[in-house]
C-alpha cells in the first residue's frame, strides 16, 4: 500500500487530489495539508505531493524541513501550475524526487505516485533541459566521486541524461534487473536517497558537462 499524503493551499486541488488516489487499488491518502507547516504531518508517508507556491512557508522550504529528519522519510513530488526554471534545482537539491504540473491527465499523477515511490525520479525531458540550463549557469563545482567502478559510472551517466532503466539496458545490452542492480549500487556507494539526487551530483561534479 503506498501511503499518500497530499500539500496545497487549494482545497479543490486537495479534495480532488485525494478522490482520484483514494480509488486507486494499493493507494491510501493518509492525510492533506493547506501549508508547508502543515506538511510536517507527512513525514510518515511513502509520497508527499507538494504544491510548490503557498503562502508562509513555500513547498521547497517545507519539503527541506520535511526531508531533514531521520529515516524513514517520505518521497516529496512538487506540484505547480507551469513550468518554474528558478525551482528546479533549489526543489531538487531539497530532495525532491520529481515534478508534476498540476493539469496533468490523472493517469500521469497515479503514475507518477507508483514511480517515485519505487524510488525512480520523475523528471521530464523538459525538467531536465532546464535543470542542465541552470547548472550550465551557476553549478558550484564539487569533486568527483572516484569510487564507481567504470560500469558504474557508465550508468550514472546514462541516468544523469534522463534514461531509464530499460532504455538503459538496451543501450548497454544487458537485463534492466542488471541495470537496476547497479543504480542501487551507485546510490548506496554515494549517499544518495534516489535517481534525482544522482542527476544532480553528476552535473554538480562535473561528470556531465551541461550545455546550451
Amino acid at each position: 500500500m503506498i501511503r499518500v499524503f497530499i500539500v496545497d493551499d487549494q482545497a479543490m486541488v486537495r479534495e480532488s487530489f485525494a478522490a482520484l488516489l483514494d480509488a486507486q487499488p494499493g493507494m491510501a491518502v493518509v492525510g492533506t495539508a493547506g501549508d508547508g507547516i502543515g506538511a510536517q504531518a507527512g513525514r510518515r508517508a511513502d509520497v508527499v505531493l507538494m504544491d510548490v507556491r503557498m503562502p508562509g512557508v513555500d513547498g521547497i522550504e517545507a519539503t527541506r524541513r520535511l526531508l531533514a529528519g531521520p529515516d524513514p522519510r517520505p518521497r516529496v513530488i512538487i506540484l505547480t501550475t507551469f513550468h518554474l526554471d528558478e525551482y528546479v534545482h533549489d526543489a531538487l537539491r531539497a530532495g525532491a524526487s520529481g515534478f508534476l504540473l498540476k493539469d496533468a491527465p490523472a493517469t500521469e499523477l497515479i503514475r507518477a505516485v507508483e514511480v517515485v515511490a519505487a524510488g525512480e525520479a520523475l523528471l521530464s525531458p523538459a525538467i531536465t533541459k532546464r535543470l542542465i540550463s541552470v547548472f550550465a549557469q551557476h553549478a558550484p563545482p564539487r569533486p568527483a566521486p572516484d569510487t564507481l567502478t567504470p560500469r558504474e559510472l557508465e550508468i550514472l551517466l546514462a541516468v544523469a541524461k534522463g534514461l531509464s532503466n530499460a532504455e538503459i539496458a538496451t543501450a548497454l545490452g544487458r537485463s534492466e534487473l542488471t541495470v537496476k542492480t547497479h543504480v542501487s549500487r551507485i546510490l548506496t556507494k554515494l549517499d544518495l536517497r534516489d535517481r534525482a539526487q544522482a542527476i544532480v551530483l553528476a552535473y554538480e561534479t562535473g561528470l556531465v558537462t551541461p550545455t546550451r
